[in-house]
C-alpha cells in the first residue's frame, strides 16, 4: 500500500515507519524539519496548517494514519489547535483528494472528556472523523510505552535509582506497547471490517493493572524487584504540577491538566479489536524489560 502517516517523527509514529517498511508498504511521511533516509520513506516538508502540502502528503494514498497531536499544552487552545484543528484539516484533505480510508490515532482519555483539556481536545478531534464522509476507524491507545518513549522514562529513572516509584492515587489502567500498537494500526488500514469502528487496544490483560501492579512491572525491568511503589494524593501531584511548571515552564511533563487524568481510577480499555483483526503480541512484563534495554542501550538509563 501507499500510505500517507503524519506524526512519523515522534515515538508511536516511529515504530509505525518501521513495521510498515518491514510489510514493504511505501510511506509518506509528514515532517516540519528535515529527516534522515529511512527505508520506504518520502517525507514530506510542512505541518498539518499547510494545506496544499496536506494533499500532496494524501493523493494517491491507499490510506492515512494520522498520528500526529499534542500531548501537552499550557492553555486549552494549545490542545484545540493541534488536536482538533490539525485532525479537521487532515479530513478536509483526504476528502479533497478523494482518499477514504483514514486511521485516527486518538487517546482513553477521550472517554472522560471533562476530566482534561487534553481529552476533551481528543474527543473533540473524534467528532470531526465520526461526521466525515470517509472509511474511518478511530483507535483509543490507553497508556503507550516502548523504545523510543520519553513520557514514562522518568518513571524508569526514579525506580531504578531510588527503589521507590511515586504514582497516582490507587486505581487501574490498561497497557500497550508500540510496536504492538502500530501492528494494529497497518492491520487495520487493510480491515474492511473495523470501518466505522471505534476501538480501545490494550495487551490483552482483562482488568488491567492496578498501580502499583505497574511499578512493580517497571521495577522488575530495572532490576529493583523489591521496590516500592507509593500513592501520592491528588493534592500532593497538584503542587508537584505547579513546582515543575516554575522550574520547567513549556517542557513541564507534569502538568495540572496531567493531574487530573491521572488520578481518575479506571483508565482500563472496554472495546478492545476483534481477534480476527488483531491480537496483542507483547506482554508487559516482556516489554517493560525490553524498553529498560532500550533506555540503557542508548544511555538513557
Amino acid at each position: 500500500m501507499i500510505l500517507a502517516v503524519t506524526g512519523g517523527t515522534g515515538f508511536l509514529g516511529g515504530h509505525v515507519l518501521r513495521e510498515a517498511a518491514a510489510r514493504g508498504h511505501q510511506i509518506r511521511a509528514l515532517t516540519r524539519s528535515p529527516q534522515l533516509p529511512r527505508p520506504n520513506v518520502e517525507w514530506v516538508k510542512g505541518t498539518l496548517e499547510d494545506h496544499p502540502v496536506l494533499a500532496d502528503l494524501i493523493e494517491g494514498a491507499d490510506a492515512v494514519i494520522h498520528i500526529a497531536g499534542a500531548i501537552n499544552a499550557r492553555v486549552l487552545a494549545g490542545f484545540v489547535e493541534a488536536n482538533v484543528t490539525g485532525t479537521a484539516s487532515m479530513l478536509t484533505a483526504a476528502e479533497a483528494v478523494g482518499v477514504r480510508r483514514f486511521i485516527h490515532v486518538s487517546s482513553l482519555s477521550a472517554r472522560e472528556p471533562d476530566l482534561s483539556d487534553y481529552g476533551w481536545s481528543k474527543w473533540g478531534a473524534e467528532r470531526l472523523v465520526r461526521d466525515a464522509p470517509l472509511d474511518w476507524t478511530i483507535v483509543r491507545p490507553p497508556a503507550i510505552y516502548g523504545g523510543g518513549d520519553r513520557e514514562m522514562l522518568e518513571l524508569f529513572r526514579i525506580a531504578k535509582a531510588k527503589g521507590v516509584l511515586p504514582l497516582p492515587p490507587r486505581g487501574r489502567l490498561s497497557l500497550i506497547e508500540a510496536g504492538d500498537l502500530a501492528r494494529l494500526l497497518l492491520d487495520l488500514a487493510m480491515a474492511d471490517a473495523a470501518i466505522g469502528q471505534t476501538y480501545e487496544p490494550d495487551d490483552g490483560i482483562a482488568q488491567g493493572y492496578s498501580h502499583r501492579e505497574f511499578g512493580k512491572l517497571i521495577g522488575a525491568a530495572v532490576g529493583r524487584p523489591r521496590l516500592l511503589t507509593l500513592a501520592v494524593p491528588r493534592f500532593a501531584l497538584r503542587l508537584a504540577a505547579m513546582a515543575e511548571r516554575l522550574r520547567h515552564g513549556e517542557r513541564a511533563k507534569l502538568t495540572p491538566d496531567r493531574v487530573r487524568y491521572f488520578c481518575h481510577p479506571d483508565w482500563v480499555v472496554q472495546a478492545r479489536p476483534p481477534t480476527d483483526i488483531w491480537r496483542p503480541a507483547v506482554t508487559a512484563a516482556e516489554g517493560f524489560k525490553a524498553t529498560a534495554d532500550w533506555y540503557r542501550r542508548q544511555g538513557w538509563l
